[in-house]
């Protein structure tokens, strides 16, 4: 049976279907110009905020970019080289130093405190950016894109040259600083603090830890903040609160951190820096593809060199990693005594091609954004070490998901991390729930590409796109909190009880009088 034509009205609709959702392709935006700033020397940090630049580059807009981390000029896209202003990277530290320094929650809230005075100064110190600031060459560019995290003199650049702004955060959104970047404060009932051990607040003592550790993170920072506006009186120390962002691009995704409520202006891209992969040096791929019964790739990331590592966490991991059937491939930076031959190390591999290669069984790692999104790509199991940051949270989300098993690598023993790695290789449900986190992860009704594309357009094309700011910015730290609706309440109670009381008392002294006269009568 011959099927009907369609109506012209039907083609017509589909029409309007694909123009809708290519969005920023109905109406033109004309090439903007674009001011960015990577406000951290962290090569996972510039690997983010370099792969949402690159989309808008690649796109026609001009972009101008003060980094640490220069890659080369190209077309519309032009570097400042401000290596010299960060000094040095975080990149390669000791292991045990880097724990001491960043392991616990506490530690990092100060670390955080005392770094964000040098991060605002080593951000200013740059004469071109200075020079931009101080001529109010506001003509020369149309928007501002920083990364944030809440170093307070974000905003500043943006108030001096009188712009729109788009935050960029390289991890999950920082919850303890939520309340000056979206408005809102995260509910620690069911939001898990950036520094958590744990996925979601589940028990009584998580959602109590959190609540506590959300609390003195903040009142820590704000009152850290005011103290330096009336003692440092730094510029950028100035109250710049009207200054609110327009858009945040965030590295988040709801396969690795739990659902959540954000406003409309939080858009969330997590694995923007994943690039079409590229070929395996040789003698890797032979190493990979004559291993009869697949290999583990091994990776602590850029931050921490493996090699510092004592001989105590090194010795268990070589050992049991030398029974088991598979091949390694374990980056570890320098000469590995007695490697076992099923062991190849290099200072660096391409991580993102061996894991998309289908004989790649396991991967062991940090639990870093840039590798966790990798390994939800692949669709491959992960056994967790997670060290310091956002790490021990994200591998809570992947064990969470059914993919992962997370221990701690200052008490690892060979017999439990050999335990573990043969369960996770072995039993099929980790690769099946890796599997089908991967298919939701790809699942998406636009590619962060295309977010990161349409909404920038967005926010150009309506100038700075004022209703997609949360009312909350807006309001007093105790308007939000309802402290003064509160006020009136309790003073509108205390008057009824007040005129209550009084009425009672009246009510009382007359009957009482009235008792008294009736009661000398009858005597």
């Amino acid at each position: 049976m011959m099927r009907k034509p369609r109506k012209l009205s039907t083609y017509l609709f589909s029409i309007f279907l694909v123009y809708t959702f290519v969005g920023s392709k109905i109406i033109p935006v004309e090439s903007a110009r674009i001011l960015a700033v990577n406000t951290v020397a962290g090569r996972s940090h510039w690997n983010y905020v370099s792969s949402i630049l690159r989309v808008l580059s690649n796109n026609g807009h001009q972009v101008t970019v003060f980094t640490p981390f220069p890659d080369g000029e190209r077309g519309n896209y032009t570097e400042v080289d401000t290596s010299i202003d960060h000094g040095q990277e975080f990149v390669g530290m000791d292991l045990m130093d880097t724990l001491g320094l960043w392991a616990n929650p506490i530690s990092l809230v100060k670390f955080f405190k005392n770094q964000r005075t040098f991060m605002c100064d080593k951000m200013y110190k740059n004469v071109k950016l200075n020079k931009i600031m101080e001529n109010n060459e506001n003509s020369n560019f149309d928007m501002v894109i920083i990364e944030n995290l809440g170093f307070d003199c974000e905003s500043y650049l943006a108030h001096r040259l009188n712009l729109p702004v788009i935050y960029l955060v390289s991890s999950p959104m920082v919850t303890f600083l939520e309340r000056s970047i979206i408005g809102d404060i995260p509910n620690p009932a069911t939001i898990s603090h950036l520094y958590a051990y744990y996925a979601i607040p589940e028990t009584f003592f998580q959602r109590f830890f959190n609540t506590l550790l959300l609390g003195y993170s903040m009142i820590l920072l704000n009152v850290d903040k005011q103290m330096r506006k009336y003692t440092i009186n730094r510029p950028y120390d100035l109250d710049t609160s009207t200054i609110q962002p327009s858009l945040i691009f965030l590295n988040s995704h709801f396969i690795s951190e739990a659902s959540r409520p954000f406003p409309p202006n939080v858009i969330e891209v997590g694995g923007i820096h994943l690039k079409p992969p590229q070929g395996i040096p040789n003698d890797i791929l032979e190493f990979i593809e004559n291993s009869p019964h697949g290999v583990i790739l091994f990776s602590l990331g850029s931050v921490v060199n493996m090699s510092t590592s004592p001989d105590y966490i090194i010795n268990p991991m070589k050992e049991a990693l030398a029974q088991v059937p598979q091949r390694i491939l374990w980056k570890y930076e320098g000469e590995m005594v007695d490697k076992p031959k099923n062991i190849m190390i290099r200072k660096w591999f391409p991580q993102r091609e061996i894991l998309l290669h289908p004989n790649v069984k396991l991967f062991i790692g940090h639990g870093g954004m840039s590798g966790v999104y990798e390994t939800v790509d692949a669709g491959v199991p992960v056994l967790g070490f997670p060290l310091f940051y956002d790490q021990p949270r994200n591998i809570a989300n992947s064990v969470k998901a059914g993919m992962a098993i997370s221990m701690d690598i200052l008490s690892v023993k060979k017999d439990t991390f050999l335990r573990n790695v043969l369960e996770l290789v072995n039993d099929e449900k980790y690769m099946r729930n890796a599997k089908t986190a991967s298919d939701v992860f790809k699942n998406r009704p636009m590619s962060p590409e295309q977010s990161i594309l349409y909404w920038t357009e967005y926010v150009i094309r309506h100038k700075g796109a004022p209703h997609l700011k949360p009312h909350a910015l807006n309001l007093t730290w105790y308007q939000y909190l309802l402290l003064d609706v509160i006020a009136v309440i309790i003073v509108f109670i205390c008057i009824i009880l007040l005129i209550i009381y009084k009425l009672t008392k009246m009510f009382h002294k007359h009957i009482w009088k009235n008792v008294l006269n009736i009661k000398s009568k009858s005597d």
